[in-house]
C-alpha cells in the first residue's frame, strides 16, 4: 500500500546579519526539520550613511542564496515563502539586490514592512511556546528590533524599532572596544528608541515575557553553560557586561558558553537587551520556541493552529510513537490526583501542573525501543526531540524523569526547570502513579489516599484490594523500601 509523504515547505529569511532557509514537513501534527541552513552574511554592515548597500554585501546574499536555490527545486511554490526585513526595508538601492536574488532563486521575495514582521514573528512565538495570559515578546534582529504584546495567536501591540545588534555594533562599537563608555552610549541610544512605546506597553501589561532573538538564545547558552538556570534576569545581563568589559577588544572575547558566531554582535545586542529590560521594567525573560521562520511555516499550514501548543506537542509524540493515549491519560489522571493531596503540604511552582502532565503522558516512549532499557531510551529520546511549548530546562527535566520513571531510583542531576526538591517530588509521584496504573484498566484501579508531611509520604489503600492484587502490592511495598532508602520515606498502609 503506497504512503502518502505529506509535503514540504520552505521558509526564506533574508535577515540584516544572517540569512536563514528552513525546510519542514508537517507529520502526526507537528512540524519536522528536514533542512536548516544558515550563512553570516551581514547585510546590515554594508549599509553607508546614506543606506545604499555595498555590492560586497550585496554579493554575500546572492552567493548564499545560490546555494539556497538548489533546495527549492522540488517544493511547490504555494509552498515558499521567502521574506526580507530591516536591512532591506532600508537600503535604498534595494531593488539592485531584489532583482537578482529574485533570478538566482526563481521565486519572489517579500521585503515586509516591521509591522508584519513583527505580526509574524508572533505567529512563531505563539505556534512554538507554551504559557497562558498576555506575553511580551522581544526579537532583536541585525536592524530591527520587534516589541509584540499578545494573547493567544492574538497580538495587540505590534512595534518595529530601528536598533538592531549589527546597527547598534558599527554604530556604538566601531572601535571594537569593549568600553563602560561604548556599552552606556549603545544602550542610551536604545533607551531614547524605546521611549516612546513604554508607557502604552506597560499599560497594556504582560504576565510573561519571552525572547525570540540570537542574542537571547546566546544568553541562555551562556548562562546553562555557566551553571545559571534558564531565566533572564536584569541583573544577571548586567553580570554578563561585566564578564565582556573584562575583555579590552571584541576580537579578545571569550565569555564561556559564547559561541565564536556570535561574540562579534553579542556586545551590541546585550545592550539593546539592557534597555529594553530596564525601560520597560522586565523582571525575567525566556527563550522562544520560534520567531520570524516559525511563523512564516505555520501561516503556510493552516492546519497547524492550535490552542495548546503543549498539549499538541505530547499528542503528536504519541501518535508518532504509536503510545497508548488511554493508558498515558490513566496515569496522568493519578498522578494529578496523588498531586492534588499533597498541595496543602507541598508548594511546587506553577509549571510543576504540566510538567507532571507531560511525563505522565510520555512515560512509555522509551518501550518502542527496548522494554529493558525503556528509561535511558525515553531519556534519550526527549533529549534529542523537538517539544514546542517547552524550554530547553523543562525538557531536560521530563527526560531526566523518565529516565527513572520506573525500578532502579536515583537522585535527579541539577537542572533548571523545578527546584531540585520540586522535581524530586514528582519523581515520586510519576512512580507511585505508573505502579497504580499496573494492570492498564481504571476500572481495576483501588481507591487511595495520600498525605504528606513534609517531606514524607503515606498511601493507604484497601487490605482487600492489596490481596486481591498481590503483584501490585509487592511493587508498592518495594517502592516504598526505593523512596526510603533515599531518604524520601513511603510508607504503605492497609484500610479494612
Amino acid at each position: 500500500m503506497e504512503r502518502t509523504v505529506s509535503p514540504l515547505y520552505a521558509a526564506i529569511d533574508l535577515g540584516s546579519n544572517s540569512f536563514h532557509m528552513w525546510i519542514v514537513r508537517e507529520v502526526a501534527g507537528t512540524v519536522q526539520t528536514l533542512a536548516k541552513i544558515k550563512r553570516k552574511v551581514r547585510l546590515a554592515a554594508g549599509l553607508n550613511s546614506e543606506n545604499t548597500l555595498s555590492i560586497e554585501a550585496m554579493q554575500r546574499g546572492w552567493d548564499c542564496l545560490s546555494l539556497f536555490a538548489e533546495r527549492l527545486q522540488d517544493i511547490p511554490a504555494s509552498n515558499i515563502r521567502i521574506v526580507g526585513t530591516a536591512a532591506l526595508r532600508t537600503a535604498v538601492n534595494a531593488e539592485a539586490f531584489l532583482s537578482k536574488a529574485e533570478a538566482i532563486l526563481g521565486y519572489p521575495v517579500d521585503i515586509i514592512p516591521g509591522e508584519e514582521e513583527a505580526r509574524i514573528i508572533y505567529q512563531g512565538v505563539a505556534h512554538t511556546s507554551g504559557g497562558c495570559g498576555k506575553r511580551l515578546v522581544v526579537d532583536i534582529g541585525g536592524a530591527s528590533t520587534e516589541v509584540i504584546i499578545g494573547e493567544g495567536f492574538d497580538a495587540s501591540a505590534l512595534t518595529s524599532l530601528k536598533i538592531g545588534c549589527v546597527t547598534w555594533l558599527e554604530r556604538y562599537f566601531k572601535d571594537r572596544c569593549l568600553t563602560a563608555a561604548n556599552f552606556d552610549a549603545a544602550i542610551s541610544a536604545a533607551k531614547a528608541a524605546i521611549a516612546p512605546i513604554v508607557e502604552p506597553y506597560q499599560t497594556l501589561g504582560w504576565q510573561t515575557c519571552v525572547g525570540a532573538s540570537g542574542t537571547v538564545q546566546a544568553l541562555q547558552e551562556i548562562m546553562l553553560a555557566q551553571g545559571m538556570d534558564e531565566i533572564i534576569t536584569v541583573q544577571k545581563l548586567k553580570r554578563m557586561q561585566r564578564q565582556a568589559m573584562q575583555y579590552e577588544r571584541l576580537e579578545d572575547l571569550d565569555i564561556e558558553g559564547l559561541t565564536l558566531e556570535r561574540a562579534l554582535v553579542f556586545p551590541s545586542g546585550l545592550s539593546i537587551l539592557i534597555a529594553i529590560f530596564e525601560s520597560l521594567g522586565i523582571e525575567s525573560m525566556t527563550l522562544a520556541g520560534g520567531a520570524l521562520r516559525e511563523g512564516m511555516v505555520y501561516e503556510m499550514m493552516s492546519q497547524m493552529r492550535h490552542n495548546d501548543v503543549r498539549e499538541r506537542t505530547l499528542q503528536s509524540l504519541q501518535t508518532r510513537f504509536q503510545l497508548d493515549g488511554t493508558h498515558a491519560g490513566n496515569v496522568s489522571n493519578t498522578a494529578r490526583a496523588l498531586l492534588g493531596s499533597c498541595l496543602s503540604e507541598w508548594s511546587l511552582e506553577p509549571q510543576a501542573n504540566y510538567l507532571l502532565d507531560a511525563s505522565t503522558a510520555l512515560h512509555e516512549i522509551g518501550t518502542m525501543i527496548e522494554f529493558k532499557k525503556s528509561g535511558e531510551h525515553a531519556a534519550y529520546l526527549i533529549h534529542h526531540s523537538e517539544l514546542p511549548g517547552f524550554t530547553r530546562a523543562q525538557k531536560h527535566l521530563i527526560g531526566e524523569l523518565l529516565r527513572r520513571y520506573r525500578e532502579n531510583l536515583t537522585s535527579l542531576p541539577e537542572q533548571h526547570a523545578l527546584s531540585a526538591q520540586s522535581a524530586t517530588r514528582l519523581l515520586r509521584l510519576l512512580r507511585l502513579a505508573v505502579i497504580l496504573c499496573h494492570r492498564r484498566d481504571s476500572s481495576h484501579q483501588p481507591p487511595f489516599t495520600l498525605t504528606a508531611q513534609d517531606n514524607a509520604l503515606s498511601l493507604t489503600l484497601p487490605a482487600s484490594w492489596l490481596a486481591a492484587n498481590p503483584l501490585t502490592d509487592a511493587e508498592l511495598q518495594q517502592e516504598a523500601t526505593r523512596q526510603s532508602d533515599m531518604g524520601w520515606p513511603l510508607t504503605i498502609i492497609t484500610s479494612e
